[in-house]
């Protein structure tokens, strides 16, 4: 396991569909260690807070390995981080790691959080208009890392692994059940379970779950 490429970029504007867009998506790699803090990396920056960035989603990271994946499908040199991802990591793939994984990275330690939620941002970037829902669909989403110890990362720093979680859902499966499995209440609570689960997530799952129980009772009066 061993870090790719470390990539930062403040926001910039571009045109999208002709208006303005500003968006953090567009960063570029750095040959020198680069200080990560609780909320991000030194000179990163995300513009649209509410769905990115924050402790949760201080780091995010895409696996190296698919690259080759998407270049043969759109067709396209991607170069790098291709998907506005902070850390592009090998050997780290969706179904080996587990939502609250802890590791070493660099002098940094962090910990998985949440996959990551592809957005039109990504489709943008790229020219290809339904992008991110081939993404979510494919399950090549990346994910999260929080910062549980502040330190210098750069490019060729080492990914050890400190703790795996004990509840063992990894980002493949907890995808599966976000966008396609969506009624599995038993998996939901699984997901639910895990304490190092972000707020976001966390949050979507509750309303999801309660939502379950009202349409339950609905149906329940509706036979009586």
């Amino acid at each position: 396991m061993k870090v790719v490429a470390l990539n930062i970029g403040k926001p910039i504007t571009v045109e999208y569909n002709g208006k303005a867009l500003t968006t953090g998506i567009f960063k570029k790699p750095s040959l020198e260690p680069v200080f990560l803090g609780k909320l991000n990396f030194e000179g990163d920056g995300q513009a649209d807070l509410v769905n990115h960035g924050g402790a949760d989603k201080a780091v995010c990271v895409y696996p190296y390995e698919h690259y080759v994946y998407w270049e043969e499908t759109i067709s396209k040199d991607l170069g790098s981080s291709a998907f506005g991802e902070n850390l592009t990591l090998q050997g780290m793939l969706e179904p080996d790691i587990h939502i609250g994984d802890i590791y070493q990275v660099g002098e940094a330690v962090v910990q998985v959080s949440q996959p990551r939620e592809p957005c039109f941002k990504v489709a943008k970037k790229h020219g290809v208009p339904d992008l991110a829902l081939q993404v979510q669909n494919t399950g090549y989403t990346g994910y999260y890392f929080r910062v549980l110890k502040e330190g210098l990362v750069q490019a060729d720093s080492k990914v050890q692994l400190i703790e795996k979680d004990s509840n063992q859902i990894s980002i493949q499966f907890a995808n599966n059940i976000m966008h396609h499995d969506k009624s599995n209440r038993e998996a939901i609570q699984q997901i639910l379970a895990v304490e190092a689960l972000s707020d976001s997530w966390r949050e979507t799952f509750m309303k999801r779950l309660a939502k379950m129980e009202t349409d339950q009772k609905t149906q329940l009066k509706e036979t009586h």
